[in-house]
């Protein structure tokens, strides 16, 4: 089967995932995904094939040579609840024929949805780059290697991937995650990460008795909301730069939950905001009242340099692996987290490699066929030259 053929097989499972649910995997689609790919690892030839009850799998390429550390590549199963991923109805075009294709892919085949669903190159592009590397390897005896550890988890995109993954069982002494976006991207910095869930209580009466009586949470959250800097958000915030995102609003005027993510590379502002929330709630409070506002607060993910920076062989074996196959690299901090992240602090160091698409979590996301090749051929050299 083509990188391409499998892509597009892949993308018909929905796998979005769903932080509510309170299981692993987080939805059912995920779990039937595992079962395909699993039977998928078994059938192309990979070895010591494993599938949980929680959805990790878990394959081996066994060494043809000796003496090469063992090399892991890890893609998620999941697709951001940001955008639907059910009925992706996925087509090939030529990059001119859809205006928010950038134009560096000028006369490039790119694979684009109907702009009714997201695609799932991120990070269904990464699983196929992986399992066709894998396939590619298996076929072609002649190219020496070491052995090769492949891991596939649910539930990335709500910062759960990493929850049940056994770094002892996976058993590699390093491993690249096929996270990343465009070509060329190699990123191992990425933002301190946390969830906060404010909750706001009031109290209703009839709006036209409400002097004095009503508390309408509604308003305490807006109040609270807007005392955050207008500027700390996604959108006004690129590079090293940190963030406020409030990221989910439900209420009534008995009760309002606001939902937010915390960002930032620096270890020490990132402290300092989480901060800054837990004081803003207790300022609201004492304007209205102890117990008008609940914070919750959990800490998802940290940034993986510190893990990484002692052992730049692995950053600098992908530089190489990309110069090899023309891919020019491009060394970039990830203003989001991937599973490599905890896995780094795990013991796993475990950088993050492009996988190709543009626009993730949109309906306008894409992926350039080439681009999807190209990763596909970085991991056959990280592999042959580890």
């Amino acid at each position: 089967m083509s990188i391409v053929d499998r892509f597009l097989k892949y993308v018909s499972f929905c796998t979005t995932s769903d932080e509510n649910t309170g299981m692993t995997p987080s939805t059912p689609g995920q779990m039937e995904f595992a079962r395909y790919l699993a039977d998928e690892l078994r059938t192309i030839g990979l070895k010591d094939v494993t599938l949980d009850n929680n959805g990790y799998i878990m394959a081996t390429l066994p060494a043809n040579e000796d003496g090469h550390p063992v090399v892991g590549f890890i893609a998620h199963m999941d697709t951001s609840p940001d955008a639907s991923g059910k009925h992706v109805k996925a087509s090939i075009v030529k990059a001119e024929e859809r205006d928010y294709i950038d134009a560096c892919y000028a006369g490039q085949d790119v694979i684009v949805t109907d702009t009714t669903t997201l695609l799932g190159a991120d990070d269904k592009a990464g699983i196929a780059e992986i399992v066709t590397a894998m396939e590619y390897l298996i076929q072609h005896p002649e190219i020496k290697h070491g052995k090769v550890r492949v891991g596939f988890t649910p539930d990335e995109e709500i910062g759960q991937g990493a929850d049940h993954f056994d770094v002892k069982a996976f058993g590699a002494d390093f491993a690249y995650t096929m996270d990343g976006g465009a070509i060329g991207e190699l990123e191992f910095e990425n933002f301190n990460a946390a969830a906060c869930k404010i909750k706001v209580h009031g109290l209703n009466v009839h709006p036209g008795y409400g002097y004095h009586k009503m508390v309408n949470s509604m308003r305490i959250a807006y109040q609270l909301a807007v005392m955050l800097p207008r500027w700390e958000t996604p959108e006004h915030t690129q590079g090293y730069e940190g963030f406020y995102h409030l990221a989910g609003m439900n209420g009534t005027v008995e009760e309002t939950t606001l939902s937010y993510i915390i960002r930032d590379h620096d270890r020490a502002r990132f402290e300092s905001r989480k901060r800054e929330l837990e004081h803003l709630a207790r300022k609201v409070n004492c304007e209205f009242g102890e117990g008008t506002v609940e914070i919750e607060m959990r800490d998802q993910y940290y940034n993986m340099r510190e893990k990484i920076e002692p052992v730049m062989h692995i950053i600098n074996l992908a530089k190489e692996a990309m110069t090899a196959v023309g891919v020019t690299p491009v060394v970039k901090p990830i203003r989001g987290g991937t599973d490599g992240a905890r896995l780094s602090f795990e013991g796993l160091p475990c950088p993050n490699i492009f996988a190709g698409g543009e626009n993730f979590h949109s309906r306008y996301e894409y992926l350039p066929v080439n681009s999807l090749k190209a990763a596909r051929d970085v991991i056959l050299e990280i592999t042959k030259k580890a």
